[in-house]
């Protein structure tokens, strides 16, 4: 969803058609929303930077600011927690990989990458972000996100998938002589092979994660060598999320992770490759 121009409002309100004016007017409130959440958490950010930076009391913050000591607690108790910056302002796409099935004319979707979706929109909801219905990417179509957005997909997957990963200055995903995918670290040459096509294979995978911007939009990106892995990358995002945030702030960067699991839910979730910043 595009951000609206300034004067948006007005030709909203000025549209004669009323079901144009109606579906406008809904993707609007959603955005100012999103924006109102934002600022939210900038005001947040701003009374501790204050504290912290500055020196000020709250009693002394409230009073610049022009509102009460009680309400600066109330604003402190309330607004969002500051790692939600991490994923934009909102609203969010989630996007996953659609999956063509011989003798089949729709697109599917694996029940992986199904659990990565819900799992995401309920944690990202908790963050106040308004997550619009899931995206299925259709492997035979280009796409790319409208807004801020989490992709979840690898560049054998869909058109997005490899442009973004062919973009990343230190990891990439490559296919090996004996047709299985590795994720390559470009700085050591390190090859990691999923371990659930190891030779004696365990219920294990590998992912690779950026947080990385297109324009004013962030855009993570999730795509493990299997679908399964994604699922552990996606449940390492959002525990680590605080850390990463706090350490990282508004970078671009990439990461792998490795995740084993039971069935679908993570036992274990290290880090393969760490963080490097994108200069």
């Amino acid at each position: 969803m595009a951000s609206p121009p300034f004067d948006e409002f007005e030709s909203v309100r000025s549209d004669p058609d009323p079901i144009k004016r109606g579906q406008r007017a809904s993707e609007l409130i959603t955005i100012y929303q999103q924006r109102s959440v934002e600022l939210a958490r900038l005001r947040k950010a701003a009374i501790e930077e204050a504290r912290r930076s500055s020196n000020m009391s709250y009693t002394e913050i409230a009073a610049a600011l022009g509102i009460t000591k009680g309400r600066v607690t109330q604003i402190r108790s309330t607004a969002p927690r500051p790692e939600r910056a991490f994923f934009g302002v909102g609203p969010l796409e989630i996007a996953l990989p659609g999956r063509i099935i011989r003798e089949r004319e729709d697109v599917v979707i694996a029940s992986e990458d199904d659990a990565t979706g819900a799992y995401l929109t309920v944690e990202l909801e908790k963050l106040a972000f308004s997550v619009a219905d899931r995206v299925l990417i259709d492997p035979r179509e280009e796409w790319e996100p409208k807004g801020d957005a989490v992709v979840v997909c690898g560049p054998a997957s869909a058109h997005i998938g490899h442009k973004l990963m062919g973009e990343d200055p230190f990891l990439t995903m490559t296919l090996g002589d004996n047709a299985q995918w590795y994720i390559v670290d470009r700085i050591t040459g390190g090859r990691y092979l999923s371990p659930m096509d190891d030779v004696n294979p365990i219920r294990a995978d590998h992912a690779y994660i950026a947080r990385r911007k297109l324009g004013n939009h962030v855009i993570v990106h999730i795509a493990g060598l299997h679908a399964l892995g994604s699922v552990g990358a996606a449940h390492y995002l959002i525990t680590a999320l605080p850390e990463l945030f706090a350490e990282f702030g508004d970078s671009e960067f990439s990461m792998a992770v490795t995740g084993e699991f039971e069935g679908l839910a993570p036992k274990k979730i290290s880090v393969l490759a760490p963080v490097r910043v994108w200069s």
